[in-house]
């Protein structure tokens, strides 16, 4: 699979995953939407969709109350080993947390690009200046920003 069409499938499953039919995301991204039924069917996506039920401040709280207990109960333990793995476990959580961080912050950007572009839709209805041909070039370099953040998200 070429590079292009590996980013075009992470940014698929982001929008998917974010809530948008297949069809639109075929129509955005330039590719059929056969294709992204492919996807969806041999990843597994549609499981991944119906997971995503848990928002992310839920998911970071438990993350943070995992946190919690587990200092609680290491120090209680007063168990040399236990206090002294203590560190490397809570490095990983951490590591955990920063990685959701980094990733709600590029679904951030594809749920308010989604929305412009519902904006966009609906306004060019009455206004002019909204051409298709600006639609594509703002689309285009939606997705050239989404695909960059994939790749580095931590400069969104």
């Amino acid at each position: 699979m070429s590079k292009e069409t590996e980013q075009k499938k992470n940014i698929a499953r982001s929008l998917y995953l974010s809530g948008m039919e297949q069809q639109e995301i075929a129509d955005q991204l330039g590719i059929s939407r056969v294709t992204i039924s492919r996807w969806v069917n041999a990843e597994g996506w549609k499981s991944q969709r119906a997971a995503k039920n848990i928002t992310r401040p839920e998911l970071v709280n438990k993350l943070l109350l995992s946190i919690d207990q587990l200092i609680e109960t290491v120090n209680k333990s007063e168990d040399p080993s236990a206090i002294g793995s203590l560190a490397d476990k809570l490095s990983k959580l951490s590591a955990v947390v920063e990685k959701l961080d980094k990733k709600a912050n590029v679904v951030d950007a594809i749920e308010v690009f989604m929305a412009f572009n519902r904006w966009l839709q609906h306004n060019a209805e009455f206004d002019p200046e909204i051409t298709p041909e600006l639609i594509k070039t703002i689309n285009k370099y939606q997705n050239q920003f989404l695909t960059e953040k994939m790749t580095s998200p931590s400069e969104l």
